[in-house]
């Protein structure tokens, strides 16, 4: 599809918006901030980020929008996250460390790896990387829930886990294509009988709950849950990106990953013209990227669609 300007600018939102969520969070993961407290690009938090670094949630979201920038598939996406995982990074998902500490060959033999995983299985970190997937099917709905999906298998074997990348991936092309959230409300309404009963009433609770409705959020349904209860707690802000980014980061517990998922989604609604300009001079972080870098993946992966 031909993108309009409108169009390319709310495209560049995804990462953009990605990476600044998680480096707001950042500097106060696992904690919750008091109503006094001022929030900003602070760093610091429990794994000392720079100022405006972001965490794994956009390295990971960067692994996989790498590989989709030059028509990659899941086993490249795979091997971008072996190669970020072996620079050690500081801040490693239990669920996903336990997977790349496995030693595998492709994405076939990762997703295996990730299904042999006993316990709980369902945690955020599927869902705070699948942002990108959705800038490489906007002209093919069912092939970016496919995706998704396939993607969050990598290391996430939950069934809950790949439908919430399904549903914020879906969302997310909705937003660039059109410009409102009504994709989450699509998403359902064309949603298998389960799964829409599943998430139509999450989906409620959190439009109409409090974060403490839904405070387990390292679990990809709470973690969903609050970055949709930011967006709609937002939505008659002056600056609807930053202000639900703050909300996120006030909600507390895994505040970058949060962040990060609801800033896919603000970026996708509102543009990369959204982002404060003071955000978008200090974000930064692996591998050695910035703004402009991530401006340039974004127009790489859409000149490949728009091509096709």
């Amino acid at each position: 599809m031909q993108l309009t300007d409108i169009q390319r600018d709310r495209a560049r939102g995804v990462l953009l918006g990605t990476a600044v969520g998680d480096a707001l969070g950042a500097g106060y993961e696992f904690g919750y901030p008091t109503p006094e407290t001022t929030i900003g690009m602070i760093g610091g938090g429990a794994f000392d980020w720079a100022p405006g670094e972001w965490t794994d949630d956009t390295s990971m979201a960067l692994c996989v929008a790498r590989a989709l920038e030059t028509g990659g598939d899941v086993d490249d996406i795979a091997a971008n996250f072996r190669a970020w995982f072996a620079q050690n990074p500081p801040d490693v998902g239990n669920q996903t460390r336990a997977v790349l500490s496995q030693t595998t060959h492709g994405g076939a033999d990762m997703t295996r790896a990730a299904a042999s995983l006993s316990g709980r299985t369902g945690g955020n970190g599927s869902l705070m990387r699948t942002a990108p997937v959705a800038l490489a099917y906007l002209d093919d709905a069912a092939g970016c829930r496919a995706a998704a999906a396939r993607i969050s298998a990598l290391t996430h074997s939950d069934p809950r886990a790949g439908e919430a990348c399904q549903l914020w991936s879906h969302a997310i092309r909705y937003a660039v294509r059109c410009g409102t959230y009504d994709g989450v409300t699509e998403f359902l309404d064309t949603a298998d009988d389960g799964v829409r009963a599943f998430w139509q009433p999450l989906i409620r609770q959190a439009h109409e709950g409090q974060p403490s409705d839904f405070p387990n959020n390292g679990w990809v349904v709470h973690a969903l849950q609050t970055a949709w209860w930011a967006i709609q707690g937002s939505a008659d802000a002056d600056r609807p990106l930053p202000a639900a980014l703050e909300l996120c980061v006030r909600a507390g517990g895994d505040t970058d990953t949060t962040a990060a998922i609801a800033g896919g989604l603000l970026g996708a609604r509102w543009g990369a013209s959204a982002v404060p300009s003071e955000w978008r001079d200090i974000v930064h972080g692996y591998p050695g990227l910035r703004a402009d870098d991530l401006d340039r993946i974004t127009s790489n992966i859409t000149a490949v669609k728009e091509l096709s």
